[in-house]
């Protein structure tokens, strides 16, 4: 039976000015290694031919494997002789303004908790195995990694001007829930994606929601759904093409966007590429996710 009861063992955890917290990886039971193993079994098997081909490759460079919950330390050495970028243990999610300055300086803050067991089908806030398995493969490849520290620097930025929603929106649509164009079809690439065994299906291959493609306007204008599957889901072609939109300067998106009505998350616009119009009809269930 384990021991620790609290689902985030890290909340009274002494955090440093910038909210890392030492990730005590010695402290970790017998069952909580053993789950993320489980996790990662499973999710492995269900991302196969369907995660982008950089993510798949990226967890081989990095060792990533179901031998435990991974130190992040160790695995922040490997990363960063690939990209520069490490791995900085949180106790949960931290401010917009520490989050920025993470990123900006190639620095990707990572829940130190692994989900409860009763939990281990889904858990709505983002724990070491949504982290691990979900972003950090992406941060392994070098035009990815510059997207995230462009991100970042523009986040600073989007405070200053009060544009933060409409930047959050881009997080959202790409890094969680982004899917990109392969030469064998449509892959995922977010991360919210990549960690959920349901989503991972419900994404690519269910009827019920939006296929888009990328627009930056659009997207920036576009809702979301925070505790469901996502009824429109964004497609780039390229990563090279994601980092060149996030090294525009956002000035002028932000101003067209301002004061612009806002499109409902199961919307199509006027203008979209559209690759598939959803039927909605897991949503006009009412939506059931349990994954």
């Amino acid at each position: 039976m384990e021991l620790i009861s609290p689902k985030n063992r890290y909340h009274d955890a002494p955090r440093a000015p910038d909210f890392t917290i030492d990730q005590a990886w010695e402290t970790y039971s017998a069952e909580e290694h053993d789950r993320w193993d489980r996790l990662f079994r499973r999710q492995k098997e269900v991302t196969r031919g369907r995660a982008c081909s950089a993510a798949l490759e990226a967890m081989e460079a990095l060792e990533l494997s179901p031998s435990g919950i991974p130190h992040m330390g160790r695995l922040s050495d490997r990363l960063e002789k690939i990209t520069g970028w490490r791995i900085v243990p949180v106790a949960e999610l931290v401010p917009d303004e520490i989050f920025f300055d993470h990123l900006a300086n190639r620095r990707f803050p990572a829940g130190a908790f692994i989900r409860p067991e009763a939990e281990f089908d889904y858990l709505q806030e983002p724990d070491i195995f949504h982290d691990i398995f979900g972003h950090v493969p992406l941060l392994a490849n070098p035009v990815f990694a510059d997207f995230m520290e462009a991100y970042g620097k523009g986040g600073q930025r989007a405070m200053r001007l009060g544009q933060l929603h409409n930047l959050a929106r881009l997080y959202w649509y790409t890094v969680e829930f982004g899917l990109i164009r392969e030469a064998e079809g449509l892959r995922i690439y977010g991360a919210g994606i990549l960690s959920s065994p349901q989503e991972t299906v419900f994404a690519l291959e269910d009827d019920s929601p939006n296929r888009i493609g990328f627009d930056v306007q659009r997207l920036m204008r576009t809702k979301y759904i925070i505790d469901d599957f996502q009824q429109t889901y964004f497609v780039v072609d390229s990563f090279e093409a994601l980092l060149d939109t996030c090294y525009k300067d956002f000035g002028s998106v932000y101003a067209d966007v301002k004061g612009e009505p806002d499109y409902e998350a199961h919307e199509i616009a006027p203008g979209d590429e559209v690759l598939h119009r959803g039927t909605h009809a897991y949503f006009d269930l009412g939506g059931r996710r349990k994954d």
